[in-house]
């Protein structure tokens, strides 16, 4: 393949593949004027903290990083001590792609438990806040969530209070990471501080990179009190940008205009349109429900070999030949015919 077609190519791997949006390429061609202080002390960075609270309110404060990992294991960091454990499900990014970084950088211990298509239920979570007290158990601090989940599910409004009702109970924090919190949002047609703030959501990883940024994320306090030093923790843990007003330019631009909303519902409609173009064709099953901007399926594994050499995505699970498709913010109409058809044609050469 040519280096142009390369760069030309459409595919269904992960919203991080997809392009910048052009707003947010020109909100940082915008920030790219002049000399200005480093290290966020910026005018750029002081008004981002300003549009975090128009959308999370006014006790919010944001800090912008470079990454997702960085975001939820600064979160962790800044809340909980070397003893203290975290509750997540044994699919959560924490838990399965981040390389070891929460017992690593973090110092804490994941307590995972088996969860129905990626949720956490509050049951499950309390059976794991168990020997409070006891010198020889790690002590559960947090309970965190991914919204949307690896699966592609959502959590219903009542669904994260009940949650914060539960980790609030016992005296725990809820975190959310919130990497394709637009998406979540989008597809529950709420605002972005209905699903968090108003429901009883401590802390955030806010995702900004799988929403059509170039690199941006934010960790985000919503409680008043968390967080205190975090400042001093964000440079020690390698993530103050010198620069940051360039984040800071892209972060904006993400919630200026509801360009979070706009990019998220079309990911998400176009992830609808792919399962309903491909979940009738004979021998694929969408295995999962699809309610944010992600297509589960099984198929058969010969088609895969086939689609694979025109389209990248990733098989989910080899054992039940379990593919991931997701789209992106660019994804268009255009894209999602044509892998349709494109699988449709692989499916009847499997059958030949």
């Amino acid at each position: 393949m040519t280096a142009a077609a390369d760069r030309a190519k459409r595919g269904f791997a992960s919203d991080n593949a997809a392009t910048v949006h052009p707003e947010v390429m020109a909100a940082i061609a915008e920030a790219n004027v002049g000399h200005t202080y480093g290290y966020g002390h910026d005018r750029l960075t002081e008004a981002l903290a300003e549009r975090f609270r128009e959308h999370f309110g006014e006790a919010t404060r944001a800090y912008p990083v470079w990454g997702g990992t960085a975001a939820n294991v600064l979160c962790l960091r800044a809340t909980c001590r070397p003893w203290e454990g975290v509750i997540c499900t044994d699919t959560a990014h924490l838990n399965v792609d981040e390389c070891g970084a929460p017992e690593a950088i973090a110092g804490v211990k994941l307590l995972a438990v088996e969860a129905e298509e990626g949720k956490l239920a509050p049951a499950a979570a309390e059976r794991m806040i168990s020997r409070v007290g006891d010198e020889h158990a790690v002590q559960a601090r947090v309970v965190t969530i991914s919204q949307a989940t690896e699966l592609g599910t959502v959590y219903g409004i009542e669904e994260v209070r009940a949650l914060a009702e539960l980790a609030h109970g016992h005296g725990l924090l809820l975190h959310v990471d919130g990497a394709r919190l637009a998406n979540a949002a989008a597809a529950l047609g709420t605002k972005l501080r209905e699903v968090t703030t108003a429901v009883g959501v401590d802390m955030l990883s806010f995702g900004g990179t799988k929403n059509g940024l170039l690199g941006a994320e934010a960790v985000v306090f919503l409680t008043p009190g968390l967080g205190e030093g975090f400042e001093y923790l964000r440079k020690q843990s390698l993530q103050l940008a010198s620069k940051m007003r360039f984040l800071s330019a892209q972060l904006d631009a993400l919630l200026t205009d509801d360009l979070w909303l706009r990019s998220a519902a079309q990911a998400n409609a176009m992830a609808a349109r792919l399962a309903e173009r491909v979940g009738s064709l004979p021998e694929v099953t969408i295995a999962r429900p699809v309610q944010a901007n992600a297509v589960f399926a099984r198929l058969p594994r010969q088609t895969i070999t086939e689609l694979q050499q025109q389209y990248d995505f990733h098989v989910w699970d080899e054992a039940t030949d379990e593919v991931r498709w997701m789209c992106a913010w660019d994804t268009t109409e255009k894209d999602v015919d044509e892998f349709a058809n494109a699988l449709e044609r692989a499916l009847a050469d499997s059958a030949a």
